[in-house]
C-alpha cells in the first residue's frame, strides 16, 4: 500500500513537471511579437496581447522597439494562438531578452507592462449598420471582446463597470447627424428620429437634444472618475459642443419643433469642454457641419486623396512621455488621410492642455489628440474609417483581412491596450 501511494504521488508531481516544461520550454524563455514590417498581421497581434492578458499573464509593450513589439513568457499556448491567427512571433532566450533591454536603455525606447485586460464598451445605437463604426470592425477582426451600450445604460450608471469607452460618429447635440438636407426624406432617417424621440420621452426628457446633453455629461463624469475615452468622427466635436451648450437650445426647429436660442453662441461655456475652445456654432440645418472645429473637405478646397491628406505621427520620449508614445506606436511615421463628418481639427480651437499626436504637415489640420480629465483621459482621432478615404452612407464595411497592416487601424488598437499599461522600472 505504501508503495502504491508513493507511485501515485510521484505520478502527480511528474505530470505537473511535464506540464510546466511544456509551458516554458528550456532554452526559449520569452516570446517576442515584432510589430515592424516583419509582422504578418499587425491587427491580429493586438488580439494576441489582449488574449494573453485575459489569462492573467503579463505582457510587455516595448515602446519604439520594432514598431512597438510585445514580449511575454514563452507559454506554448500563446505560440499556438499566434499560429492560428497568422501572427509573427519569435522564441528568444533570457540572454536575448537582456540584449533587447540593453538596446532599449540606450535609445528612445522603454518597456511598459500590461497587467489587466481592460473591459471595453462601445456606445452605439441598437440599429447600428455595419458601415457605422471602424472601432467595432477593428475589435471584431482582432478578436477582442466588447459590450455595447446605449443611452439608457449610460444614464443608469453602467459605464462604471467598464475601463474603456468608444464613441464614433454619434451626435450629442440632438441634430441627428445633421443629415436633414441630404437624407431627411429617407426612411432610415425618419425611423431613427422616431426611435430617438421615443427613447428620450421614455427616459423622461422633453426632447432628444436635452437627453443627449445628459448622456454627454454622464460620459464626462465617467472620464473624470478614471475612465478612458476614445472617440472618432463626429463624436469628437459634438461631445464638446454638447458640454459647452448644456442648458442652451442650439437646435433648429426642423429637428425639435422649436427655434434655437438666438443668443446660443454667447451662452456657450468652454470651461466645460475637454478638448476645444472658442469655436463657433453652425446652426443652419442645411449646412452639414456642427461648428468651425472641423476642417471640412469644402474648406480644404477639394477632395485631395489619402496620400495628399496624410498626417504625421509625432515622436515622444518613451522614458518620460510613455502615454503619448503608446498611443502613437506604429510601423510607419505617416498615416494616410481619411475623411469623416469630422475630418480634422483646427489647431486654433484646441486647448493648450491637450497633446497633439498627429498633424497634416504644413497645415493647421490636427488629426489625433490626447488629454486628461480628472483621473481619466480622452483621445480623439478625426475621420471615419482609416481605410476608406471618402466614406458614404450605405457603403459596405471595410474588409480588414485585406488591410491587416493598416497604420490607421493600429492607432485605434493602441487605444484599446492603453488602459492595461503600468509604468515599470527597466530591467537590467
Amino acid at each position: 500500500m505504501k508503495i502504491k501511494k508513493r507511485q501515485k504521488k510521484y505520478g502527480f508531481f511528474h505530470s505537473v513537471f511535464l506540464s510546466l516544461l511544456m509551458a516554458h520550454p528550456v532554452g526559449a524563455d520569452r516570446l517576442l511579437i515584432p510589430m515592424d514590417l516583419e509582422q504578418a498581421n499587425h491587427l491580429k497581434a493586438y488580439g494576441i496581447a489582449y488574449w494573453t492578458l485575459q489569462r492573467n499573464l503579463d505582457v510587455e509593450w516595448l515602446l519604439n522597439y520594432r514598431g512597438g513589439a510585445f514580449m511575454m513568457d514563452a507559454v506554448d499556448a500563446i505560440g499556438r494562438e499566434c499560429r492560428l491567427r497568422d501572427v509573427t512571433f519569435l522564441r528568444i532566450s533570457e540572454v536575448q531578452a537582456a540584449r533587447i533591454y540593453a538596446e532599449m536603455e540606450s535609445g528612445n525606447m522603454d518597456p511598459i507592462r500590461l497587467e489587466k485586460a481592460p473591459k471595453i464598451a462601445v456606445y452605439t445605437p441598437p440599429n447600428k449598420q455595419p458601415w457605422d463604426d471602424a472601432v467595432t470592425l477593428a475589435l471584431t477582426y482582432a478578436e477582442i471582446p466588447y459590450d455595447t451600450l446605449w443611452d439608457e445604460q449610460v444614464l443608469t450608471g453602467k459605464l462604471a463597470e467598464y475601463d474603456w469607452l468608444h464613441l464614433h460618429h454619434e451626435d450629442f447635440t440632438g441634430q441627428y447627424g445633421k443629415f436633414y438636407k441630404s437624407h431627411g426624406n429617407q426612411l432610415w432617417y425618419r425611423q431613427q428620429q422616431a426611435q430617438f424621440e421615443a427613447l428620450a420621452h421614455r427616459l423622461g426628457f422633453s426632447k432628444v437634444s436635452v437627453e443627449k446633453g445628459a448622456v454627454a455629461r454622464a460620459i464626462f463624469n465617467y472620464i473624470q472618475n478614471g475612465g478612458f475615452l476614445f472617440a472618432m468622427c463626429s463624436a469628437t466635436d459634438t461631445f464638446d459642443i454638447a458640454l459647452a451648450a448644456w442648458g442652451v437650445d442650439i437646435v433648429d426647429s426642423v429637428y425639435d419643433g422649436d427655434p434655437s436660442d438666438p443668443q446660443a453662441q454667447e451662452k456657450l461655456d468652454f470651461s466645460r469642454t475637454v478638448a476645444f475652445k472658442n469655436f463657433r456654432l453652425i446652426t443652419d440645418p442645411m449646412v452639414y457641419e456642427f461648428s468651425d472645429i472641423d476642417v471640412s473637405p469644402t474648406e480644404m478646397g477639394q477632395i485631395h486623396g489619402p496620400e495628399a491628406d496624410a498626417f504625421t505621427l509625432f515622436e515622444f520620449s518613451a522614458k518620460y512621455d510613455p502615454v503619448p508614445t503608446m498611443l502613437t506606436q506604429n510601423h510607419v511615421p505617416v498615416v494616410r488621410g481619411f475623411l469623416g463628418q469630422t475630418t480634422a481639427f483646427h489647431k486654433s480651437q484646441i486647448k493648450k492642455s491637450v497633446t497633439v499626436l498627429g498633424q497634416v504637415t504644413g497645415t493647421d489640420q490636427i488629426k489625433y489628440i490626447h488629454g486628461n480629465v480628472g483621473r481619466g483621459t480622452f483621445t480623439y482621432l478625426a475621420g471615419h474609417d482609416p481605410e476608406d478615404y471618402q466614406h458614404f452612407v450605405g457603403d459596405p464595411p471595410t474588409q480588414l483581412a485585406l488591410r491587416k497592416h493598416s497604420p490607421g487601424y493600429r492607432l485605434i488598437l493602441n487605444n484599446i491596450l492603453f488602459p492595461a499599461a503600468k509604468k515599470q522600472k527597466r530591467k537590467t
